[in-house]
């Protein structure tokens, strides 16, 4: 018996190691969820924070991308993991967990940051068809409305030939940058100095490094990872969901990496070009308060005609791709905490018409300024509404009873709540400083900025009690597990099957089933 017993385990691992050895030569079929997420790290937005990083202190925070992007690496994959452990996307899991009052207002704070996030694209595309079009900017963000038309025709296709297109359109980007970073020619040494020895040199450092890392995380990009990778058959057993878990992280890493390239890039050019010592005095002006329109009159003038088409080019790619992901994100939050699902081109018009109508207004009243300080302002929004996505992550994935075997050690959910928090922490501190600021800047009275500082303290209170309910509410005791195959299933309340078809097709059926 006992040599037979030793045949037999013998056996089962072959039967065991050939099984793994398969399913790595099937790691491309996990390919494409994480080049959709990656977007949000190269949007409009970043872009122009990075030309300021840059333009202002060379290389000297690049290490800052760096040190965001391993921060993005392991919140992307929580996300990723939530979402294959457990069948449901996050804002399905807040449905569930949450009561009816707090479900509400977590769903329309996610709203809120997808419209934020769609502002930025909506501006970009608007610059880059000025760039290359001479369209004036107003009459472009107009035209961004019609890629709504587009996105219909997306619609049918389903989801991994948008995947497909979204590459296509990194790709485009990437090119654009790595052709503009091999004109520019920083100094190689310097860019390597700058990534890996952290320094913070010069008044402003600091606040522009809290820029930079708060804008590394976006909330709407945690509900749209979960729920992406419901769109792959998935084995259920434990060995299974570990490899689907890995394969995942390894996809996120390879378009995080990508994504980090860029940004790289996209800093190393301005860091560049505005040190060039055959600048003239009108460049160096420029380079003082650098935006996207700026940037491209400032990269015609000293690269060439072509390097300005080419970050046009670079910025309509980024705004397009952008504006699909968020478009689908809110898909997901729309029927994770609601329910509800409306109809594809109904609720792309509705995103869209709430970021057209600001960035309309701003453009026709304060111009090509006024539009890029409302890129500032979206980004604002943002870091104020993470935490009220980022913490019931972390909460869900630390949880044994949702996520099973397959919890986060508790080395891995000890320091995904303290990088977490340190992202939090700073952007509570971005916003309470940008509140003292803009008081005293302001030229109201005295008693009316006595009166704004207590209404805003007040509010920043409200806001730190909020995310305090959403960290020490006990969970639900509830599970969410899906049922597995093997002879290590669970037992669960309720279950899905993998491949999710409403995820997979991407339009959200009208009923939902049950099973």
């Amino acid at each position: 018996m006992p040599y037979s017993y030793k045949l037999l385990s013998a056996g089962a691992m072959n039967k065991q190691c050939y099984l793994r050895k398969k399913s790595w030569k099937n790691i491309f079929s996990y390919v494409g969820p994480g080049f959709l997420v990656c977007i949000a790290y190269i949007d409009p937005g970043n872009f122009q924070t990075d030309l300021q990083a840059g333009a202002q202190y060379k290389y000297g925070l690049l290490w800052i991308i760096l040190l965001a992007s391993f921060a993005a690496l392991v919140i992307q994959s929580l996300a990723a993991n939530l979402g294959v452990v457990t069948g449901k996307h996050l804002a399905e899991h807040c449905r569930k967990e949450y009561p009816k009052v707090p479900n509400f207002i977590l769903w329309i704070i996610a709203e809120i940051a997808i419209v934020a996030c769609d502002i930025p694209e909506v501006i970009g595309t608007a610059f880059a068809l000025n760039m290359l079009f001479r369209i004036p900017i107003w009459c472009g963000v107009l035209i961004t409305g019609l890629s709504t038309l587009g996105l219909l025709l997306l619609q049918q296709y389903g989801v991994r030939k948008l995947e497909f297109l979204i590459a296509f359109l990194v790709l485009t980007i990437a090119v654009c940058f790595f052709v503009e970073l091999g004109y520019a020619k920083p100094e190689s040494s310097e860019v390597l100095h700058g990534l890996f020895v952290p320094q913070l040199k010069g008044s402003g450092a600091t606040k522009l490094a809290i820029s930079l890392l708060g804008a590394m995380v976006m909330p709407h990009n945690l509900f749209l990872h979960s729920a992406l990778v419901l769109s792959r058959k998935i084995p259920r057993s434990v060995n299974g969901i570990r490899d689907a878990c890995r394969y995942y992280l390894i996809e996120s890493g390879l378009a995080l990496m990508v994504a980090f390239l860029i940004n790289i890039s996209v800093i190393s050019v301005s860091g560049a070009v505005c040190n060039s010592s055959t600048m003239t005095a009108d460049d160096r002006e420029k380079c003082e308060d650098l935006d996207l329109n700026k940037a491209s009159f400032l990269l015609q003038n000293v690269l060439g005609n072509w390097s300005s088409k080419l970050f046009a080019i670079a910025l309509l790619a980024s705004g397009q791709s952008s504006t699909i992901t968020g478009t689908y994100a809110g898909q997901y939050v729309m029927q994770g905490f609601l329910d509800l699902r409306l109809k594809p081109w109904i609720r792309n018009f509705l995103t869209r018409s709430l970021a057209i109508v600001p960035s309309l207004i701003v453009s026709l009243i304060g111009g090509s300024a006024g539009a890029g300080d409302l890129i500032i302002i979206a980004s604002m929004i943002l870091s104020f509404e993470l935490p009220f996505a980022l913490i019931p992550l972390l909460k869900f994935t630390s949880s044994k009873t949702k996520m099973g075997s397959h919890v986060n050690p508790v080395a891995v959910s000890a320091a995904t709540w303290v990088i977490g928090t340190l992202i939090m922490g700073i952007n509570i501190y971005y916003l309470a400083e940008k509140l003292v600021t803009s008081l005293k800047d302001s030229h109201l009275g005295k008693a009316v900025k006595v009166l704004c500082g207590i209404l805003g303290t007040l509010c920043l209170l409200v806001y730190l009690c909020s995310i305090l309910y959403l960290a020490i509410r006990k969970n639900k005791e509830s599970t969410h597990l899906l049922a597995l195959t093997g002879q290590e299933g669970l037992q669960v309340s309720e279950s899905n099957n993998l491949p999710r078809e409403d995820i997979l097709r991407m339009q959200l059926p009208q009923q939902r089933t049950t099973n």
